[in-house]
């Protein structure tokens, strides 16, 4: 169940500046990792050798990819927010991405949420919402981006 729930173009724009809640917790596993690699084509040890990566990464162990941590954002964003009143919603892009700290595989990630920005067009509005994925015991977030979807009527 989602923390916000608003519907129509009135009930996005009331939420502009507001913080609309965070995620459950999820936890990033070595699996999970290598199956992104795999879809990436992004083998770099850091990520896929544990072995290796607990000998010579300066993280201390694998590590997931930061793409990997954007593309939580589909799944953990519906925990935060549920809009209705528009017949589709589509990512549009990102404004800004930024990874100010790695995640470890086994550490738990959730994505908090602020509605930055909502303008209309004709047929929709634009949201520009910030995410943080913050890392359970972390002191700095793992991902901080400015994500751009659109809603049509």
């Amino acid at each position: 169940m989602a923390h916000t729930t608003v519907d129509g173009v009135e009930g996005v724009q009331s939420l502009v500046g507001q913080h609309l809640g965070h995620s459950d917790w999820v936890e990033i596993t070595q699996e999970q990792v290598d199956r992104f690699a795999d879809a990436t084509g992004d083998h770099q040890w850091i990520h896929v050798d544990p072995e290796r990566a607990a000998r010579e990464s300066p993280f201390g162990g694998p590590i997931a990819h930061g793409y990997l941590t954007l593309s939580l954002i589909p799944s953990l964003v519906p925990q935060i927010i549920e809009i209705t009143g528009f017949r589709m919603g589509v990512n549009y892009g990102t404004e800004k991405v930024r990874f100010p700290s790695p995640v470890p595989v086994g550490a738990r990630v959730r994505a908090g949420a602020t509605l930055e920005a909502a303008t209309p067009f004709e047929g929709g509005i634009a949201m520009n919402l910030g995410v943080t994925m913050e890392i359970e015991g972390g002191t700095k977030p793992a991902m901080v981006a400015t994500v751009v979807y659109r809603r049509y009527l």
